[in-house]
This record gives structure tokens, sequence and C-alpha cells, in this order.
């Protein structure tokens, strides 16, 4: 009984060394990708099915941009679930609904006046990342407070929305007020790949229009093997006269060759390199923890 104990206890040493020094050798990796970027990067990387998690100067914060539309998505999307408003709802778009923002709805419908079902909203706000699609959502659940109450009230702390898509458009300081920590979106891909919050439906919904994501290509997916599902966010700042973008990111759920799914959040705040540089900096992260969490664990 004692050598089958003992037996246990050594095999349960070697495979959490051998855990531990694969991340090492990961986060030895994605420590070299990153300093390809002139800028802050923080990474945030976990298998669903065991939480094996890995994380890189996660304890700062970072701009969320655009990434805070999956935040928005599943608070409207817990609305309905409630019954407070229905997928199918049509919603009256005026023109004070759609500012010159970047808007592919804006663009579909360029006189405005019109009405939208609530599901094509969210999904212009989630797949094509549109501002003013975002905004519309935003308005219908009071601002951003209802989102922020949501995300702290499910234990998630490192989680600040204060701004609108217009409200940032409007002055450039205003971004840096909306901010998460890189784990922080793993933990909201966690309630999305365990279907604890929202209904079937809707929880399916999101799925995927995060799968039908269109923005972002060259970011986790650039790298990957052509076909990979990938079901994700991304997020984009503008650059100002010095050069200063002060957001490049995407979060998403990766599904390895194994059928297991890996959460993955890469934030840059601040870089001033050009876009096709911060952008291969996520795809390199994306592939080398692939390549990484692709091996049997």
């Amino acid at each position: 009984m004692r050598k089958t104990v003992l037996l246990a206890a050594i095999l349960f040493s070697v495979s959490t060394f051998a855990a531990r020094a694969q991340h090492y050798a990961l986060r030895y990796q994605i420590s070299q990708i990153a300093k390809a970027s002139h800028g802050k990067v923080g990474v945030a990387i976990s298998l669903l099915e065991t939480d094996d998690t890995l994380t890189y100067h996660n304890q700062e914060h970072y701009v969320l941009h655009s990434v805070a539309k999956l935040a928005i998505a599943i608070t409207m999307l817990r609305e309905v679930d409630k019954g407070h408003f229905k997928l199918d709802q049509p919603i009256h778009i005026t023109k004070a609904d759609l500012p010159d923002n970047y808007s592919p709805l804006r663009d579909l419908y360029p006189n405005s006046d019109v009405d939208i079902p609530l599901q094509n909203i969210i999904s212009f706000m989630v797949a094509q990342s549109d501002n003013d699609a975002c905004d519309i959502i935003l308005k219908l659940l009071g601002g951003t407070q209802p989102v922020e109450n949501l995300v702290h009230n499910m234990g998630i702390s490192a989680f600040a929305l204060k701004a609108s898509e217009a409200q940032m458009a409007a002055s450039w300081p205003v971004q840096y007020n909306n901010w998460c920590q890189p784990f922080t979106q793993i933990e909201l891909l966690r309630i999305i790949f365990r279907n604890t919050l929202l209904s079937p439906e809707s929880n399916n919904y999101l799925t995927r229009i995060l799968l039908a994501t269109s923005t972002g290509p060259q970011r986790l997916k650039g790298l990957l093997p052509p076909g990979t599902p990938v079901g994700h966010k991304t997020g984009t700042s503008g650059t100002n006269d010095k050069g200063l973008s002060p957001a490049t990111n995407d979060v998403g759920i990766i599904i390895l060759p194994n059928g297991k799914h890996l959460a993955i959040s890469v934030f840059i705040t601040d870089s001033t390199d050009p876009m096709a540089v911060r952008e291969l900096v996520i795809a390199k992260i994306a592939k080398a923890a692939y390549d990484d969490y692709s091996q049997n664990r």
C-alpha cells in the first residue's frame, strides 16, 4: 500500500514538474515575442477543460476598446433571458443613433429611421465591431454602469467600463477609463464555454457571432492552421500624431486539433509600432500557445 502511495506521489510530482516546465518554456517564448512590441503586452491563456492557466504581465491595466463589446453583449443577452428584451424585437434607429463613427450598420442604412431586430444590432456590434451598434446597445441598457455591475457581480473585479464609443471618440484621454486585466477576459470566456450565466439559446447565439467575427484576421488567427475555429473579439484604438496606439487587442477561444478549447487574451497597450508589427506579436503569441497546448495536456 505504501509503495502504491509513494509511486502515485512520485508520478504526480513528475507530471506537475513537466507541466510547470512547459509553462516556463511558453512564458519565456511569450516574453521574447513581446519584446518586438514597443508597448505594454499582457497575456492570459487557459485550457478551459482543465483550467490549466498561464499569465504574463497580467496585473497591470490594459485599455479595453472594443473588447468591451464582449461584456456588453453578455449583459444585453442576460436582459433578454430575463424577458426585458427579445432578440427579434425591432429597435427603431434614428439619425442621432448613427453618428460619424466606425459603423457598417450606418453604411447599410445611411438614411437611418429604420427598425432593426435587436439580434442584428448585437451581431453588428460583436462580429463587425460596429461602434454605433455598441452605443445603441448601451443606450438600451441604460449606459455603461449595468455592464460594469454585472461583471463585478460575477466576482470579476479587474474591469472598468466608464465610457461609450462616442465619448471615447470625442476625447482621447477618455479611452483609458475603460480597462481590464487579460485574465478578466478568460473569466468571461469561461462563463460562455461553461454556459453558467446565459440561457442555452443566448449562449449559442453569442458563440455563433464570436465565431463569425471578421475583424482582426491577422491577430489570433493570423498564424494558425487555415480553418482553425476561433471565436474572438478584437479591440483597436486610433493612433495619435506621435504614433502612439493605446490598444491593439484580441481575445477568444481557439479549438485545438484534439477538440479542446484554449481561451487566450492578448493586449498591447501604448505601442508605437505599426499595426502590422502589433498584429504579428499577437499572432505569434497565439501560435506559440496553440502549439504548446496542442500537446496532450
